[in-house]
């Protein structure tokens, strides 16, 4: 607590050095979509949120999201340079559990959810180059959302104009990194249109971890009477055969960090990826009122080949080495908000999601040949879908105070129907349900123009994932029916400065208490089976600055001290760990310094990030050790007679240094890192042309 006060005495110092702050109005107010209000001005909320602009980025910047969250406390955004899993995403330790894909995270891109009922997300589908900005919401006020909401992040594309230019983009790096993109956007008859085709591909960083992926994403806008708006998206994704080198131990990755473990070619470990989806969002104004309603349907198909034994799989309860799967889902959301006076604004909604999957399980064997699809061994359709309703209060009894209070409660179904049923495979099907209410409630005070202080506090809720039902600790037969779904009560502090658009910085103060946490039991062969481990605790704070230093240099700053450990066991112990244990996933500082500047025409930016050691099982006998890494960018804009071209050099890691990009958490064969990229560069040009792309 000490070190928080500390840092909270930096904050003053840098506005004192500033010019006379300029009064509110002369605040540049920048609203968050994801907490449901409309119209209100982040600085002035009683929760922790930050926006990333992504925009038009250097060309040569990675299409991958990881490091647009480096900027962003509270936030770990790990890359596994594992193209056959999706980048490790954790929000105050919330996610770090997951061994692929986003988990205890709510995800959104342009309010329509990236991921199932269940709490199961992806990002792998998305890109920067259809990407305009990034929200983030952190703490309390997260539960808004529902079930899975440590956080959560909406990633933002702009609503095309008639000015918006087109733009090409070409890229080449290291390990035969190649990406081709587009950016084509604009109003034609009256309707605004984006359409963003993309196609990368890489050898990738270490043995066997080939990929290659294929997009599209577009989006059209309409004017509606009565200044209503209707906005249609498409979005195509295709990831065809990504290699999967997998996990390494300690003594491996230390030797040889681009070595694949052994088992990955023997059996040819790899992932294949596609999905389709459609979105709908109408918003009307009715009065003083507006109404909302979204609407999304689509299809995910997954086939991944694992490198479980034959032998493991004699056992004729074992569902096979290859899992495939086969998903539909859609959901629905309606949202009435209103502003009857100044100081009060309101809403109210109901959002029902659901999801049908056909999971089907096949040896990763025919014979002698390995890593092929053999036998059916498992077949099952599983159905989960949620029914929430929720409400918001803002209220502003004074000038310089405001009030927001908000309620959800869920209830999110599972049932799971055995289609492989044997005399020596009983039925297995099975159904369970969780429910919960989630309040939240917060204030915030405004001093000066220039500074808020606010409070807040609320509960949460995270059931199991079906991939996490999916398989008992105890190995027996069936879904892990008796998992129970995760409660926490999170409550925060903080206090916000800022003097025009480009100087802001904040201090966060928060815990979260959790019972029935979920956690990895046992993990092997790219399998995992999980199990509440009595309650945990989060705490910490969280530093984000930006500062102009002098005309054309700029500072960012993100620092975030996390504290995530058992705190007490259930009846049954708490696996692998014991009270007092750290939380595997999560590391105690995280910590990203930018500066960025220009000079005679050219931009650079340089960075540092740098992430303590980890630990990597219950126990805590396994840790990936802290590492610090360099990074550094350059670029130019110059004007032809066919438009803006520019020119840029990224380059990763510049001191080479060998470090673990993330960690799989309680590996059954000790292979637990996952080694991160050498330095590497890319080189990108990009070309605008028509719109206002002359000026």
């Amino acid at each position: 607590m000490n070190t928080a006060l500390l840092l909270a005495g930096l904050l003053q110092p840098a506005a004192a050095v500033t010019a006379a702050p300029p009064p509110a109005t002369a605040l540049e107010a920048v609203q968050v979509r994801a907490l449901g209000l409309p119209g209100r001005d982040a600085f002035d909320l009683p929760a922790s949120t930050s926006v990333v602009e992504v925009g038009q980025q250097a060309s040569a910047a990675s299409v991958d999201l990881a490091g647009a969250f480096s900027g962003v406390a509270g936030v770990l955004a790990r890359d596994r340079h594992n193209r056959a899993q999706d980048l490790q995403l954790s929000i105050r330790g919330y996610g770090a559990r997951s061994t692929f894909g986003v988990r205890g995270i709510r995800v959104l891109a342009d309010g329509l959810p990236a991921g199932a009922p269940d709490g199961q997300a992806q990002l792998t589908q998305f890109n920067l180059l259809g990407i305009d900005s990034i929200e983030v919401v952190r703490g309390p006020f997260a539960a808004l959302h529902g079930n899975a909401s440590g956080g959560v992040v909406q990633l933002l594309s702009d609503r095309p104009t008639a000015d918006d230019p087109w733009w090409l983009q070409v890229q080449s790096g290291s390990d035969g990194e190649a990406m081709l993109g587009a950016r084509l956007q604009g109003q034609l008859g009256g309707v605004g249109y984006r359409i963003v085709p993309m196609h990368w591909r890489s050898d990738g960083a270490r043995e066997h971890s080939r990929a290659q992926r294929s997009s599209l994403a577009t989006r059209f806008d309409w004017d509606l009477p009565g200044q209503g708006t209707l906005t249609l998206s498409a979005q195509y994704f295709d990831a065809p055969d990504a290699q999967d080198p997998r996990a390494l131990t300690d003594q491996e990755w230390r030797r040889n960090p681009r070595l694949a473990a052994p088992v990955a070619t023997t059996f040819n470990t790899r992932k294949s990826v596609r999905q389709d989806q459609l979105g709908a969002v109408w918003e009307q104004p009715l009065g003083s009122s507006g109404l909302r309603l979204a609407a999304h349907a689509g299809q995910r198909e997954v086939l991944q080949f694992l490198s479980i034994p034959a032998a493991a799989q004699a056992n004729p309860l074992h569902g096979g080495g290859v899992v495939d799967l086969a998903s539909d889902f859609a959901g629905l959301d309606l949202r009435l908000s209103g502003q009857p006076h100044p100081a009060w604004q309101w809403s109210v909604g109901i959002n029902s999601e659901g999801q049908r999957q056909l999971r089907r399980g096949w040896e990763n064997f025919d014979g002698s040949r390995l890593g092929v699809r053999g036998r059916l061994r498992r077949e099952q359709l599983d159905t989960v879908w949620n029914l929430d309703g929720h409400a918001q209060l803002a209220w502003q009894p004074l000038p310089r105070w405001q009030l927001q209070a908000g309620l959800r409660h869920s209830r999110v179904q599972f049932h799971s129907a055995d289609r492989y049923i044997s005399a020596d495979n009983p039925d297995d099907s099975g159904r369970t349900a969780y429910h919960r209410s989630t309040p939240v409630a917060g204030v915030s005070f405004a001093p000066t123009a220039n500074w808020r202080w606010h409070l807040a506090a609320g509960r949460g809720l995270e059931t199991p994932t079906f991939n996490e039902l999916a398989y008992r600790a105890d190995g027996a037969p069936g879904l892990a029916l008796d998992l129970r779904a995760a409660r926490s009560q999170q409550w925060e502090t903080g206090l916000r400065w800022q003097a025009g658009p480009q100087a802001r910085a904040s201090l966060t103060l928060f815990r979260a208490d959790t019972a029935d946490e979920l956690a990895v039991a046992s993990s092997s062969g790219g399998r995992s089976a999980y199990r509440n481990v009595g309650s945990t605790r989060r705490q910490g704070w969280e530093l984000e600055a930006r500062l102009p230093l002098t005309d054309h240099l700029q500072a960012q700053l993100a620092w975030t001290r996390l504290d995530a450990r058992v705190h007490q066991c259930d009846a049954r112990g708490c696996a692998g760990g014991q009270p007092g244990r750290r939380l595997p996933g999560t590391a105690r500082d995280v910590l990203a310094l930018q500066l960025q500047g220009q000079h005679a025409g050219w931009q650079w930016q340089l960075g540092t990030s740098a992430i303590s050691a980890m630990p990597a099982d219950d126990a805590n006998l396994a840790r990936a050790p802290g590492h610090l890494l360099l990074d550094a960018g350059l670029w130019r804009d110059w004007m032809t007679s066919a438009g803006p071209l520019q020119l840029s050099l990224a380059v990763d890691n510049l001191a080479d240094r060998r470090h673990v990009a993330s960690v799989v958490v309680n590996d059954g064969n000790g292979r637990y890192y996952e080694p991160g990229a050498g330095r590497s560069w890319r080189l990108g040009l990009r070309w605008l042309w028509g719109g206002n792309s002359r000026g």
